[in-house]
């Protein structure tokens, strides 16, 4: 039945480590299956992402009659939800090197082909605001011509912030929904009340006890940080607590960066301090090294650890992350949907489903 949301179900293109599976499942939409082309990221989507298949693909091979096959899917199902994340390297603000991400950037096309053959009910494509604001050079304009050419679709088209959708954190990420149920423009359910703030989140009363740097835990906690140079150990101890910068030391010749000393007007949340009474600021893939941005604990003297940058991404404190290494959990953790958000869409979806408003 189109207004049953049990019924609604969703398979998760570039799902790397669930973070948008989960925030679905979460809302109350089974997923069928993730697909990705990086296997490592398989281990970690199974153990959390219960009743979902992880299926290892290259989406510019895979065929959709395979997909068609494999899930047993039907064209013109109400109650499908495609989603597509695609890795998003070559159309971030951040300085990535593009030669590297030049074959994602047509991810994108590839998903509109598989929407183009299903026709589902619902689509979803979540990615950074470059994605919108190149609209024309991703394919993302020609996409969503296509969506409402004849009306097939209604569209929302939108740049949000996560920190009003419950996530800790300042994030904004490009949100599409497309929905063919209903003359409804959808967007994410909003969270009422106070944003969530980091002191929300970690610290100790949230279960997150006194670590030193380069602290390795070894349980699926992960509270594990990186390690310091003294030079570093130095600059933190001055740093002030709660939100200080590189500015307590920007005239010190010994402790302030020879392209940061006497410079009061670059980047100053390089070496910086998280507040405890505000949302966090983006969580990169660099987040375990405080001298990627504003990733330091705000009052002990290190970086934050894995699993408080993924409590900040807003995965809960029981996810388990199956990697090999901090660089490879912390890039899983900051390039992931934050679970929250994904909720939140979610549930704009099943509203729609159940009687067409929002």
């Amino acid at each position: 039945m189109r207004n049953d949301p049990i019924a609604l179900k969703a398979v998760d293109f570039f799902c790397s480590g669930g973070g948008m599976s989960h925030g679905m499942q979460k809302a109350g939409i089974k997923i069928l299956a993730g697909i990705d082309y990086d296997s490592t990221c398989k281990e970690t989507y199974e153990a959390n992402i219960k009743g979902a298949e992880f299926i290892h693909a290259d989406v510019f091979e895979y065929k959709e009659t395979e997909l068609e096959e494999k899930l047993n899917l039907q064209r013109n199902d109400d109650n499908l939800v495609m989603i597509g994340c695609s890795p998003c390297q070559f159309w971030s603000n951040i300085n990535t090197k593009k030669q590297k991400s030049e074959k994602s950037k047509d991810l994108l096309k590839e998903f509109q082909r598989f929407v183009e053959y299903f026709m589902p009910g619902y689509v979803v494509v979540e990615n950074v605001p470059g994605v919108f604001k190149k609209k024309e050079e991703s394919g993302l304009q020609d996409f969503i011509n296509w969506l409402k050419e004849d009306k097939k679709y209604n569209v929302h088209c939108k740049i949000h912030e996560v920190s009003n959708y419950g996530v800790p954190q300042h994030r904004k990420r490009f949100t599409l929904i497309a929905n063919r149920i209903t003359d409804k423009e959808l967007s994410p359910v909003r969270v009422i009340g106070e944003k969530v703030k980091v002191k929300d989140v970690i610290g100790e009363l949230n279960g997150f006890p006194t670590i030193n740097p380069g602290h390795n835990d070894l349980s699926d906690f992960m509270h594990t940080t990186a390690g310091l140079s003294e030079i570093n150990l130095k600059r933190l101890s001055v740093t002030p607590k709660d939100g200080g910068t590189r500015m307590s030391y920007v005239f010190d010749k010994e402790l302030a960066p020879k392209c940061h000393y006497g410079n009061t007007t670059g980047f100053k949340d390089i070496y910086g301090r998280m507040w405890w009474d505000k949302p966090a600021p983006t969580i990169t893939t660099k987040f375990f090294s405080f001298s990627n941005g504003r990733f330091a604990h705000p009052e002990e003297d290190r970086a934050i650890s894995l699993r408080e940058g993924a409590v900040l991404q807003s995965f809960p404190k029981d996810y388990i992350f199956k990697t090999s290494s901090i660089v490879n959990t912390a890039r899983m953790i900051g390039n992931a949907v934050p679970p929250k958000y994904a909720e939140a869409i979610g549930k704009s979806i099943i509203k729609n489903h159940m009687n067409g408003a929002v």
